[in-house]
């Protein structure tokens, strides 16, 4: 066993994660939840709008 392995070293990766302005609040009246700043949303969890996401199948037609 004299031979020794090699590899590749692995570049690239992910960037930095992307921000929002901060000191913003929720978009709710009388909600003054600080959003963080990496939350691109306008409410906070509590107030956000129920999405429900399309999990398979095809899209139907209305």
């Amino acid at each position: 066993m004299d031979a020794a392995l090699r590899g590749n070293k692995i570049t690239g990766g992910t960037g930095p994660s992307r921000t929002y302005a901060q000191g913003r609040v929720c978009a709710e009246d009388a909600c003054d939840t600080k959003l963080s700043q990496y939350n691109r949303r306008e409410f906070c969890f509590s107030h956000a709008p129920t999405r429900f996401p399309r999990l398979r199948g095809r899209v139907l037609a209305d």
